[in-house]
């Protein structure tokens, strides 16, 4: 049910995220252009870009059975394997994972493995 639920919601997120853009904050500030515009030109598996609908945060991961898990606010997540991204590179050096907290639920729209070509 919970994974019913996920996927609903975010596809309700991806169709909010035609209109939504990214905001920058500050994060921006002390990057260089082809970073900053790596970021904003990632796009997830099913088509949307991962910036429309939230920022990516680099971040520390770890390898479990095979799926990616990720820290996000103090607590580990699992990565749908829908939002791992390989094919895109990674210029960063770090992997890096977009999310949203949607009603207390963390929901994962792309994640890029540190070592992604």
């Amino acid at each position: 049910m919970r994974g019913l639920i996920q996927v609903v919601l975010l596809a309700a997120l991806t169709v909010m995220a035609t209109t939504a853009h990214a905001i920058d904050r500050g994060q921006f500030s002390d990057v260089p252009d082809d970073i900053r515009n790596w970021f904003k030109s990632v796009i997830s598996p099913n088509g949307v870009p991962c910036c429309d609908i939230s920022d990516g945060h680099r971040t520390e991961y770890d390898v479990r059975n095979g799926a990616y898990w990720v820290p996000i606010e103090g607590i580990w997540t699992e990565v749908p394997r829908r939002a791992v991204i390989r094919d895109r590179g990674n210029p960063v050096g770090e992997a890096v994972v977009w999310y949203v907290r949607h009603r207390g639920e963390i929901i994962i729209s792309c994640f890029v493995p540190a070592d992604a070509v």
